[in-house]
């Protein structure tokens, strides 16, 4: 069964809208003459996931706003990564950085912000118009709380500790889906061969693949993967992604995925680019579905 056009209609319909504005581009076909979208991508951007509050429906920036986002997430890396004078005296207990923080220098945190449907986007979110997920269901924090009340002690053994902290799958819902950039390791080779494509990601390695049909395994069900059983197919250029059934230990956003289903889009836009869109549904956790696109650049030369 091909998976629900109501839960494609606004995916779809964003990918639709880019087509029309975005300039005649020719999408290269595989050898066995599907779209290709083949290649190793990076999203990592400045773009923040929800849409701060004080910009309301705003959805994108002006260039020059973008300008001025990108040159103050470059200069964040530049002030960090100055030379300590050996000298300087001890700081005080207050000015100290939390356990666990991380330099800048180092991390390979996004500092551009690249177009999507040719605009400056002020969130990945874009659907409701808010650019913010959808407020959780009525009851949704007490059945939190029975959940967590049952759960293995955090430090009583390994099952305790989060999937990414134990590299059972990658942290910050990097491998997804919904594949969101993290502060490093945010890319991914796309490999497609007949009936299939993969999707490895470099945190943590994990590889998710994808079968071309139009039917889910009656087992399905029962195999549960870390990221979702994930079935695909092609309308027009775009890739059309319909995932459910994850581990149970597996969550998303904090929040168990027993019913949680995502629908992705892959459309190259053109030679370095390819726009991601996702849809996320689930009626038990959130009051709404809602929806919003990345934009994945080429890295040329690189495999992971």
């Amino acid at each position: 069964m091909k998976p629900r056009l109501s839960c494609l209609a606004g995916a779809l319909a964003l990918v639709i809208a880019g087509c029309a504005a975005a300039q005649e581009y020719q999408v290269p076909l595989t050898e066995w003459g599907v779209p290709s979208i083949q290649g190793t991508w990076k999203h990592h951007t400045v773009m923040p996931f929800e849409r701060p509050r004080e910009l309301g429906t705003k959805q994108a920036y002006t260039e020059a706003e973008a300008m001025a986002l990108e040159r103050a997430a470059q200069q964040r890396v530049e002030e960090d990564n100055q030379q300590l004078d050996p000298n300087r005296p001890a700081p005080k207990l207050e000015a100290l950085p939390g356990v666990g923080n991380y330099d800048l220098f180092w991390t390979d945190r996004g500092m551009f912000l690249p177009t999507i449907h040719g605009e400056f986007r002020t969130s990945a979110v874009i659907d409701p118009p808010d650019g913010r997920v959808p407020e959780r269901v009525t009851g949704f924090r007490e059945r939190m709380r029975e959940l967590r009340a049952n759960q293995p002690d955090r430090n009583a053994g390994p099952e305790g500790r989060g999937l990414g902290e134990r590299c059972l799958i990658a942290f910050g819902n990097s491998s997804g889906p919904v594949m969101s950039p993290v502060m490093y390791n945010s890319h991914m080779q796309i490999v497609q061969a007949p009936g299939y494509v993969m999707i490895i990601v470099e945190m943590v390695h994990d590889a998710r693949i994808i079968k071309i049909t139009d039917r889910r395994s009656d087992a399905s069900s029962a195999l549960q993967k870390w990221m979702g059983d994930s079935i695909g197919h092609w309308e027009g250029d775009t890739l059309v992604v319909e995932t459910k059934n994850y581990n149970p230990w597996h969550s998303y956003r904090g929040a168990p995925t027993e019913n949680l289903t995502v629908i992705e889009t892959f459309r190259r836009e053109a030679e370095n680019k390819v726009i991601y869109g996702f849809t996320v549904d689930d009626p038990t956790v959130y009051s709404a579905r809602w929806s919003g696109e990345y934009s994945l650049s080429r890295m040329d030369g690189a495999d992971l």
